[in-house]
């Protein structure tokens, strides 16, 4: 019970802190009919309601949307690679709030778009900012986030289905980092701005299974990285309670002092 409380305690302190002044920021693309899915899913789908005016005088909107768990910015669930990791319902709130830094990979990812986040740069980024990663969400900056309006520059390719799959290019972690900060490292989550946090040419997904394994959530089409400071922002990441859910849309906002 004292481990329950002290981290119910430790939570209320980081969202009452969240509550200081400050600016905050939408780390979410928002869903459209233009937003990026993986090539084999149907993407978002709206239908507008019969909204309006209703006989008795008031204003009445209601509209229905259907789409898959994983598009968009969206939430990976422990459960999406591991068959014993956590579903999107079973996540620890504090697993989905507090300190964030972003480790920022764009200049190379610029020279190579299908770069891997290796451990060396997670070590370097941790001798630059004097501090490990530890109990922290872990935000990797590629800069493809700006690329977001241009689904043939974001992905790779413009194609569709199955066989749009093995012409993805697009930068992630690498399996070797994400085993490195699992295994020698304790962070709250993990995010990207692109589509997958394996690169777009993986076909056996070692950073997802590895991340998924030790029941780390992923964030994945994080938006507006470049806002953020290396640290020092606070994030909340709220994904729909599907229950046994492998993902979901994911509402995400950091507040920077």
């Amino acid at each position: 019970m004292r481990v329950v409380a002290a981290t119910f305690v430790a939570t209320a302190c980081a969202i009452a802190s969240a509550a200081e002044p400050g600016t905050w920021i939408d780390l979410t693309h928002a869903f459209d009919a233009a937003t990026i899915y993986w090539p084999t899913e149907k993407g978002f789908e709206f239908d507008a309601g019969t909204n309006g005016p209703t006989a008795k005088g008031y204003y009445y909107a209601a509209n229905r949307f259907t789409t898959a768990e994983h598009g968009g910015t969206h939430l990976d669930a422990p459960r999406h690679f591991s068959a014993t990791g956590q579903t999107s319902d079973a996540i620890p709130v504090e697993r989905l709030v507090g300190d964030a830094v972003v480790v920022d990979v764009s200049a190379k990812c610029a020279a190579d778009p299908a770069y891997e986040v290796s451990p060396d740069d997670l070590v370097a980024w941790e001798k630059a900012h004097g501090r490990q990663l530890v109990d922290v969400i872990v935000l990797v900056r590629t800069g493809w986030s700006n690329k977001w309006a241009d689904r043939t520059a974001y992905l790779g390719t413009a194609a569709t289905g199955p066989a749009a799959v093995a012409e993805l290019r697009f930068p992630g972690v690498s399996p070797l980092a994400a085993k490195w900060l699992v295994e020698h490292r304790r962070i709250k989550a993990i995010g990207i701005d692109t589509a997958s946090i394996d690169h777009g040419p993986s076909t056996l997904f070692g950073a997802h299974v590895a991340f998924c394994g030790a029941n780390v959530p992923i964030f994945e089409n994080v938006a507006a990285l470049d806002r953020l400071p290396d640290t020092g922002a606070f994030v909340a990441a709220l994904p729909m309670k599907i229950a046994g859910g492998s993902g979901g849309p994911l509402r995400i906002v950091a507040r920077v002092p």
